[in-house]
């Protein structure tokens, strides 16, 4: 994998937390997540399991991302130049 690449993944992981949290935080706050008498509704359970599978799935694909960065380094693997 390239350093870009790793990069890449690296940043959308840190991304996916950083957006899914601050949804996490409206959702909590929304008033269509809970009913009069103070339970979940249906609408907030299924976007919080949306937002804990995107969650992982940020957290997986960073990882990936970190030990790309981490290998590439390691191997002192440089970017074909654009120039011959």
């Amino acid at each position: 994998m390239s350093r870009r690449v790793a990069l890449f993944l690296l940043i959308f992981g840190v991304w996916s937390w950083v957006i899914w949290i601050t949804f996490v935080k409206n959702l909590w706050a929304s008033d269509q997540s809970w009913a009069p008498d103070g339970s979940a509704t249906a609408f907030f359970v299924v976007h919080l399991v949306l937002a804990i599978v995107s969650f992982a799935l940020g957290t997986v694909i960073g990882v990936i991302g970190w030990r790309g960065l981490r290998a590439a380094r390691r191997s002192g693997h440089r970017e074909p130049s654009a120039t011959p």
